[in-house]
């Protein structure tokens, strides 16, 4: 019966319902910068930061606390060749020979995923729970950030195949390159870069 008058009865909108406005301005682009380097891997990494900050001679129930965060990320690696000289690439008189001489592979850039990483888990003493009620962030995020940061690129640089595999994909890439290219032998070699 009121689903034939459902359509006939005016609809109240709530009054107190909660909108959200984008009042954001323009997004402005302030550079642009030519990349010299092949990003040949990127390494899938998840870490759980365990941070805690402790007052002396203060009871943790009190003052302190203690955060569990699941840091979810990429390791980007590969190969720079922005400082490459002309003595790096050498082609035989018939142009069918070709050898490279790069750097080694080294690791880019660590992103924290935002969408994928949260706080399991925090636990505040008394003083630190009522300060949270007058502050929007008691725990900076930014020192979880730049912590995971820090544990994936740690992680990367142990034994994590990473940088070989980038090598690998790299010679793999300029090889095929080279061979379109109508060169039938092609050496690459990477070296570690003068320090």
């Amino acid at each position: 019966m009121f689903g034939a008058l459902g359509g006939c009865l005016p609809s109240f909108s709530n009054p107190f319902r909660e909108e959200t406005v984008d009042r954001s301005s323009p997004v402005v682009l302030r550079a642009i910068e030519n990349l010299a380097r092949f990003q040949a891997a990127t390494g899938h990494f998840e870490v759980i930061v365990d941070l805690e900050k402790d007052t002396r001679f203060v009871p943790s129930a009190i003052r302190g606390e203690r955060v569990l965060f699941v840091a979810v990320g990429e390791v980007d690696a590969g190969v720079d060749f922005a400082n490459l000289d002309e003595d790096a690439v050498e082609v035989s008189d018939d142009r069918l020979t070709a050898e490279l001489t790069l750097p080694s592979a080294t690791f880019f850039d660590v992103r924290v995923d935002p969408a994928r990483s949260y706080v399991y888990d925090r636990d505040r003493g008394l003083i630190d729970r009522v300060a949270s009620l007058f502050q929007d962030n008691p725990t900076s995020e930014r020192e979880l950030y730049q912590l995971s940061e820090q544990k994936l690129r740690a992680a990367a640089q142990t034994d994590s195949g990473l940088l070989a595999r980038a090598e690998q994909n790299t010679r793999r890439m300029l090889t095929s390159l080279l061979r379109a290219l109508g060169f039938e032998r092609v050496t690459i070699t990477f070296v570690e870069p003068d320090r």
